[in-house]
This record gives C-alpha cells, sequence and structure tokens, in this order.
C-alpha cells in the first residue's frame, strides 16, 4: 500500500479527501504511481500531469522526504508502504 497526500487545491478533484491509498501491488516507481492515479482519479492525475505524461513544472512530488527531480524522476523508486506528496508550488506577491 502507497499513500498518497494531496494539498488543499488538489483535494478538490477527489472529493475533499487529503489523502488517496493505492492498494494492492505497491507501484515500484513514480510512473507507476501516476498511471494508478491516472486509471483510478483522472482529474486529480490531469492536475499534475501534462498531456504527455510528464509532471506539470509547478508540481513537485515527494516519496518520503526526496524530491522526485533528483531521485531519478518518473523512474525514482517507491518503497514499499511510502508516502508520497504532491505539492503545487504556491506563487505570487
Amino acid at each position: 500500500m502507497v499513500r498518497v497526500v494531496l494539498p488543499g487545491p488538489l483535494r478538490s478533484y477527489n472529493g475533499g479527501e487529503a489523502t488517496l491509498v493505492v492498494e494492492g501491488a505497491p507501484p515500484a516507481t513514480v510512473g507507476d504511481l501516476l498511471d494508478a492515479l491516472r486509471r483510478r482519479h483522472a482529474s486529480v492525475y490531469a492536475c499534475i500531469c501534462t498531456e504527455r505524461h510528464q509532471v506539470r513544472p509547478h508540481v513537485n512530488i515527494f516519496v518520503g522526504s526526496e524530491d522526485i527531480r533528483w531521485a531519478g524522476g518518473l523512474e525514482a523508486p517507491i518503497p514499499a508502504g511510502s508516502e508520497v506528496v504532491i505539492l503545487p508550488s504556491v506563487s505570487g506577491g
């Protein structure tokens, strides 16, 4: 099982839930996790990824405390029982 933590702005696409649980065989990589999200939670996936299955530039994904940008990107491994946090960047003045 892998838990995916969603911040407030993404919860509206998931019925207000703060976490998604990916049951069954845990996804081996972030790319596998995103594929599972695309199948089960398409509206959340659309906020995270482009049509080319790339993480949007303003979205940060962490496996535990590791930013996937420095841990292999979509090939970053997800150990069983991990918590994945998805954070859209916040900007403004």
